[in-house]
């Protein structure tokens, strides 16, 4: 049985499929598989996968009708053998040391662990990901969905929602992993740039649909964890609360220090008076 399943949803995405297994391939750690589900893809997928899984016996090919991402990465993720999953979207790739660096916080028996990431494509560059905080969460997706995490968890969170077939559904689950495990919530971070995210050229348009997608998804998103945000949302008005509390001391101090300083120069001033 292998230690960690790589799960490699795709669709239409044939072009970048061989850059994104080669990546699997050179990983040097080598007790994984790698999960390929084909989502329906009407360009030639299945031939791009087919030469891979003569390569590798750990590539593992599914073909699926049409369903989204969600449904492809569920499906996967079910027919996972490993203890530990780490999803790849097919446009994706990975840096040779990653699994390895992974695997050895696993003693240390973490929900998530993650590591920075690049972007590559039609733009490069650092992904800026602040450390993670369950807090933050409710306001923006800390974690891309190339993190590492249990398969028992996700079975317990029910998996990726299939009803959110136009993004956010990594940030999604993040929330119900989050809600699951509670205070006792354990994420770890790989100090190493272990993802490169593909960026692919939109228009205008596009954009101005997904911008209003993006809208409705927060809602939905609100409306299935209203619980988690009211309990956060109370979590970081105190916290507001307190930074503005020590602000406000900082400021007196300051304040107070300066006007000790005023009156030791003046002090020292004096006795150069004539």
């Amino acid at each position: 049985m292998p230690e960690i399943s790589i799960i490699v949803p795709c669709y239409n995405q044939a072009q970048y499929l061989d850059e994104c297994l080669q990546s699997v391939l050179n990983q040097t750690y080598q007790d994984w598989e790698c999960i390929i589900v084909d989502d329906g893809s009407p360009d030639n997928t299945e031939k791009i996968v087919e030469k891979w899984i003569e390569k590798d016996s750990r590539l593992i090919y599914i073909k699926k009708e049409n369903g989204g991402v969600s449904s492809a990465r569920n499906s996967g993720i079910e027919k996972a053998n490993g203890k530990w999953i780490l999803p790849l979207d097919g446009d994706d790739k990975i840096n040779p040391l990653l699994l390895e660096l992974a695997s050895k916080e696993f003693e240390s028996n973490p929900d998530i662990i993650y590591c920075n990431a690049e972007f590559f494509g039609e733009k490069s560059g650092e992904v800026y990901l602040e450390d993670f905080n369950p807090t933050t969460l409710i306001f923006e997706n800390q974690l891309l969905c190339t993190a590492f995490y249990k398969k028992e968890d996700w079975k317990k969170v029910g998996g990726y929602d299939e009803n959110m077939h136009l993004g956010y559904e990594d940030w999604e689950f993040w929330i119900g992993l989050t809600q699951l495990k509670g205070d006792s919530l354990n994420v770890r971070k790989v100090q190493y740039t272990g993802l490169f995210y593909r960026i692919k050229k939109q228009s205008r348009n596009t954009e101005a649909v997904q911008n209003i997608n993006n809208l409705k998804l927060r809602f939905y998103i609100f409306e299935k964890h209203k619980q988690f945000y009211f309990e956060n949302l109370e979590n970081y008005k105190k916290i507001a609360l307190e930074n503005k509390r020590l602000n406000r001391r900082i400021e007196y101090l300051e304040k107070h220090l300066n006007s000790k300083r005023v009156q030791i120069i003046n002090k020292i001033l004096s006795i150069f008076k004539f």
